[in-house]
């Protein structure tokens, strides 16, 4: 039978009823959940488990009571839960989520249910899920309709009847002392997922459940993962031993826990138990009670009009959601998602509109009060919530006399302030376009800066000048503005502006104007192109497009830079990318790179100064290659002059659109034709848009010489050598193990032993260092190419030696390494960085193997400074003419970073490739005396890692965004 739906609320809220509200990590969410709660009349029990605390929640509602418990962490959440249970005194709790969002009026009717009917255990309602986006909130059906009562005197029908069509009681309404005894007899180590189960089975094997017919939660939807990986179903139905033994463990403990659920016979309670299980695996795989349908979509783009919903194709009127009072209500939950955004989906299509809201805030040049109101209006139009951006226009409308319009945006300002008066300014300098856009700010002179290097360049002819090509080919007046306010409002003067637009001029101009204007077509453009180079007085060329802004300071910088830099020919610069989304990004690039600009040139061919000489000497830009004009051009400047002269300047000169990595046949083409002139008949794949790897086909098929100090651990030993003749594709190779006279028995007598026809056996005479070793087996190898590897590393790909002779066959190249990763697919080391964490490091530390890295660059063939002789191939003719490695500095450790900057001081490359994978820990010898050397024999290496970037930190896994720093102006005057 039916409980009693008692409306009457009996004894007050707060005698009856505590939410314990849990949260780890998640401030915004935290803040934005007391909020929320904070309007209902009973106390609210906040568990916050972050590192750092909130201690403003604790006195900012009365009947909030914040408690910092970070001893319990992310994992300790069954513990967390334990210690609020002991503190609830009500009879009555529910559990919330930092995430969601109980419906007030409906814990009020399952608190007043509970009342009316003792022996009832739990009651809750019908759950909606909801994701948060910009500026809009799409809400999913959840829950089907489901029996509603769970009302049997027998405790068995209970269980399996609530199992069978299964809706997730854990945020119900409860009986404290029944969810008390529970924590009090769950074990200590449960699962996330056994938690769930059993606190399921328990509380309606202790009392009945009722499901009110009345919308009861609206719960953030998990997207990507479950913040506690909660797979219930693999715990339930996946048959490999181990689950199903957890499985039997798991029902026998609930059977023997005392509740209504009655056995004489320990194996049929526990049948039971397996059987409530399988009831519950078989809702969740049918579907019976769960599901996930997008419902609504509710977009606020809009003060007066509020939410503008749109509903689904398929309306599921049985259940509870469609009335006015709850749409009300959703009302008022949008407001807080919108007003205090948290979600990770939402923040991230926000950073872009928060960035160019940023933007349209900024004066302008020859601003008015109109064009002001203008970009404001225009910043509020792309989200309301932005309360900056309100109350700037508000000012700005009383200031022209528009009182109404100002009034009624008053009043929204002052409900958006009314929930938080922190805005989102804090959020925003957290997200990595408020950080790129902080970092800038101080990157251009001051006053005093400013006019001190206005003399030294006019002492100097003015210094170099710069003509930028403004590529305006959609015709679009709106963004070529932006390019050339950039260029106005900036620190330099020295430049001369061509616009190539599809569009009519507006002004008769000519080639010695400092603007401009060239009328082109699609098709004879880059003919135009050729020609404003011809007839420029510049010193360099810059090519960009329509849009792209120009930094503060970086021409200015550039100007300097390139007073003393008379052999350069082409220069690299950085730049910030806007995605399509808004948002920034920060394209930190190396120094120059041959093999990163071969593999990724969409991203590393882009925005180059390149002297007008050198420009003009190769022909300029080819229209064969319309789609990779920059890159082409770079390709045929390294075939006149090779590496010579192309240099790079770790300073950002424009915030440009990020470009769409996708085929591109003229990259290929123009690749092709390249390579074909450097002697290669190359073959060239693609297995991500955007990017290539090349097979350079060489013919030769030299014997390569494996060298493997024997160590002392026989094991390792034993699995390097047998990774290597089993997995290893090429044939022409040898193995040379070398040994210590005082190697450890066990591998000294094992190798006495040993005979494989691939392997040799070198013995020394006196004790060496693996760095004498390698050096010492050199000279007994007869291969044209030397592999050092190191005995505790193990080969995986078969092709490895094949894809690392690709590369060390190359005339320029010198050293090969390849990405070393642990059994678990995590990175160990993926080159080596100077200066990373202190000493000799590798970025991308602990990421998965497949992942792409900052710019691709964990997935690309790239050059490095160094690499790790855990594995690194060296042609054997170099190795000698460089006297191998330095066994003496460096007998310690870091020998091999030695021998690669070394052979980089002689005119070689060293190439890392993740093509080639190796398992090791990617451990470097921690040797301070050699570590000393090192920095002081490579000192400007260490000063610069060229195949790092300057505006990177060196902390951490790398290629992270360091601290925001201004330009050593007077340094750069000399």
């Amino acid at each position: 039978m039916q409980g009693k739906n008692n409306s009457e609320h009996g004894l007050a809220l707060n005698e009856q009823l505590t939410v314990v509200l849990m949260s780890h990590e998640r401030p915004a969410f935290l803040r934005r959940a007391a909020r929320f709660y904070s309007s209902l009349p009973c106390r609210i029990l906040v568990l916050d488990s972050s590192t750092e605390g909130q201690p403003s929640l604790a006195g900012q509602f009365e009947n909030v009571d914040y408690q910092h418990v970070p001893q319990f962490g992310y994992w300790g959440v069954r513990a967390k839960l334990a210690f609020g249970v002991e503190q609830v005194t009500t009879p009555f709790m529910v559990f919330a989520a930092d995430d969601d969002f109980h419906v007030h009026d409906a814990l009020r009717a399952a608190v007043a249910f509970m009342q009316a009917n003792p022996d009832y255990g739990l009651c809750h309602g019908y759950s909606m899920m909801y994701l948060s986006q910009p500026n809009s909130v799409s809400y999913f059906r959840r829950d089907k309709k489901v029996c509603e009562d769970y009302s049997s005197e027998h405790a068995e029908e209970r269980v399996l009847d609530y199992m069978h069509q299964y809706l997730p009681p854990f945020y119900a309404v409860q009986r404290t002392d029944l969810v008390r005894d529970w924590y009090q007899v769950m074990p200590q180590d449960t699962s996330f997922q056994w938690q769930e189960i059993g606190h399921t089975y328990y509380m309606l094997a202790r009392g009945k459940a009722r499901i009110l017919p009345i919308p009861y939660v609206v719960r953030e939807m998990n997207y990507g993962y479950s913040d506690h990986n909660t797979e219930i179903f693999h715990t339930l139905a996946h048959t490999d031993a181990r689950t199903v033994a957890e499985r039997e463990a798991f029902a026998a403990f609930l059977f023997g826990l005392p509740t209504q659920v009655q056995s004489e016979d320990p194996e049929q309670g526990r049948q039971f138990a397996l059987q409530s299980f399988e009831a519950l695996a078989d809702s969740l795989r049918t579907g019976r009670a769960l599901t996930t349908e997008l419902i609504i979509e509710s977009a606020w783009t809009s003060v007066e009009k509020g939410p503008v919903r749109r509903f689904g194709p398929k309306q599921y009127v049985e259940m509870p959601f469609y009335n006015q009072a709850f749409f009300d209500q959703l009302t008022q939950f949008e407001f807080l998602l919108h007003a205090m955004p948290a979600g990770r989906v939402q923040l991230a299509g926000l950073e872009g509109i928060w960035t160019r809201q940023q933007s349209l805030m900024l004066a302008r040049n020859n601003d008015t009060p109109e064009s002001v109101v203008d970009r404001l209006w225009q910043a509020h139009d792309s989200n309301i919530f932005n309360r900056a951006v309100v109350k700037r226009l508000v000012a700005q409308l009383e200031l022209l006399g528009e009182d109404e319009e100002a009034q009624a945006l008053g009043d929204w300002a002052a409900r958006l302030e009314a929930v938080s008066v922190e805005g989102n300014r804090a959020t925003f300098d957290k997200m990595l376009s408020g950080r790129l856009l902080k970092w800038l700010s101080p990157r251009q002179p001051d006053e005093q800066e400013a006019e001190t290097i206005a003399q030294h360049l006019a002492a100097n002819d003015g210094g170099p000048q710069f003509g930028i090509f403004l590529l305006d080919l959609d015709n679009d007046i709106d963004k070529l503005q932006v390019s050339l306010d950039s260029l106005l409002e900036g620190h330099s003067k020295a430049f001369r502006i061509v616009v190539f637009t599809t569009g009519e001029a507006p002004a008769a101009t000519t080639a010695q104007n400092t603007l401009h204007f060239v009328r082109v077509t699609q098709s004879n453009y880059v003919d135009k192109l050729n020609q404003g180079a011809r007839q420029s007085p510049c010193d360099w060329l810059m090519l960009a497009e329509a849009g792209d802004e120009f930094t503060t300071g970086g021409l200015l910088r550039a100007s300097l830079e390139l007073l003393s830099a008379a052999d350069c020919r082409a220069v690299a610069t950085d730049e910030i990318q806007r995605t399509s989304e808004g948002a920034l990004v920060d394209v930190f690039r190396p120094g120059f790179n041959l093999d990163l600009l071969q593999s990724l040139p969409a991203l590393m061919a882009r925005h180059w100064l390149i002297r007008r000489e050198v420009f003009l000497e190769v022909g300029g830009y080819q229209p064969d290659f319309s789609k990779a004009l920059e890159f082409d051009l770079l390709l045929r400047i390294i075939e006149q002059g090779g590496l010579n002269g192309l240099a790079h300047l770790d300073e950002p000169l424009v915030i440009a659109r990020a470009p769409v990595l996708e085929e591109n046949a003229d990259e290929r083409l123009a690749l092709l034709r390249h390579l074909g002139n450097r002697g290669y008949k190359a073959k060239i794949t693609s297995t991500v848009p955007g990017t290539w790897q090349i097979d350079y086909r060489h013919t030769e098929r030299p014997l390569v010489s494996i060298i493997v100090p024997a160590g002392d651990n026989l094991s390792a030993l034993q699995q390097c050598l047998q990774a290597v003749l089993l997995r290893t594709r090429y044939i022409q190779y040898e193995v040379l193990v070398a040994i210590n006279q005082h190697q450890s028995a066990e591998v000294n007598d094992w190798l006495g032993t040993y005979q494989h026809p691939k392997v040799s056996v070198l013995r020394t005479d006196q004790r060496m260092s693996d760095a004498a070793l390698y050096n010492a087996a050199s000279q007994q190898a007869q291969g044209e190419y030397l592999i050092l590897l190191a005995a505790d590393s193990e080969v995986v790909n078969p092709n490895w030696l094949e894809s690392l002779l690709n590369h060390a066959q190359r005339p320029e190249v010198g050293v090969v390494g390849p990405k070393l990763i642990d059994r678990d697919g995590k990175v160990t080391q993926a080159g080596l960085i100077l200066g990373m964490n202190g000493g000799v490091g590798s970025a991308f530390v602990g990421e998965k193997h497949d992942a792409e890295g900052y710019l691709h660059r964990l997935a690309l063939e790239q050059n490095y400074s160094a690499v790790s002789m855990v594995c690194l191939m060296v042609r054997k003719a170099l190795f000698d003419e460089l006297d191998g490695l330095d066994s003496v500095t460096f007998a310690d450790g870091l020998s091999d970073v030695d021998l690669c900057l070394r052979a980089g001081q002689a005119g070689y490359l060293t190439v890392w490739t993740p093509l080639v994978q190796v398992i090791h820990s990617g451990e470097i010898p921690q040797a301070p005396q050699a570590l000393d050397a090192l920095r002081d024999k490579w000192a400007p290496a260490f000063a610069q890692d060229q195949a790092y970037n300057a505006n990177l930190a060196l902390s951490g896994k790398g290629f992270a965004l360091g601290e925001s720093a201004s330009v050593n102006w007077a340094q750069m005057l000399g």
